[in-house]
């Protein structure tokens, strides 16, 4: 049976011992080094190829953010699980944006430790419950903001037309509308999206999945 092997970085050697012994117990997981920060976490994750990084956040020299963007920038493929002592919003979405597939706080150390990395090597996303509530609130937050959830359905059904690369005209002609009544709608549609051209307009399309792009 393959191992995941797991590549711990703490800055506190009793902390990594304490990992150590708790990772000795499962059969299917083995920690195969240890850091003591980023930049010494890069030279090993090259050096043993871990499956996962269990990494702390803070952190001398290179901390565990920095380490994070640079490790999913070079070996992607590498899973990178925070362990942290901060359950804040601000931590946990900084750690999301760097990269991480995983965020768990060092009181919850133990048998969840254990199931996370199982979570995390299996390509699921994992969440400490403690944390869940920043990001969620978050997500909701961006949601409410969404400026295309403010297009009414004829100007959504417009703003496809043109991401299609149709003129005014041939919308026009498309919708039975008049040529006055799609420059209002293209105008407003700008307006709500803060958009400037038609050339953002047809990238916020795409980022949105109203167009396919051929590959």
């Amino acid at each position: 049976m393959d191992k995941i092997k797991v590549l711990v970085v703490d800055d506190h050697a009793v902390l990594r011992d304490g990992i150590r012994a708790l990772l000795d117990v499962p059969e299917d997981i083995e920690m195969v080094g240890e850091a003591s920060e980023g930049k010494d976490a890069l030279e090993k994750a090259q050096e043993l190829a871990p499956d996962i990084v269990l990494m702390d956040l803070m952190m001398p020299g290179m901390d565990g953010l920095e380490a994070t963007r640079r490790l999913k920038k070079k070996t992607p493929k590498v899973k990178v699980l925070i362990l942290s002592q901060h359950d804040n919003r601000e931590y946990i979405l900084s750690a999301i944006k760097a990269g991480a597939n995983g965020y768990v706080v060092k009181k919850a150390l133990g048998l969840e430790l254990v199931s996370a990395i199982r979570a995390v090597y299996s390509g699921f996303f994992y969440l400490h419950p403690s944390v869940t509530e920043p990001v969620v609130t978050e997500y909701l937050k961006q949601a409410e903001n969404e400026p295309y959830d403010s297009l009414t359905a004829r100007e959504r059904e417009i703003l496809k037309l043109i991401a299609d690369g149709n003129t005014s005209r041939e919308i026009a002609d498309t919708l039975f509308i008049s040529l006055k009544t799609v420059i209002g709608h293209r105008a407003r549609i700008m307006e709500k999206l803060e958009l400037h051209s038609s050339t953002e307009l047809i990238k916020y399309a795409i980022r949105k999945g109203l167009i396919a792009i051929d590959t």
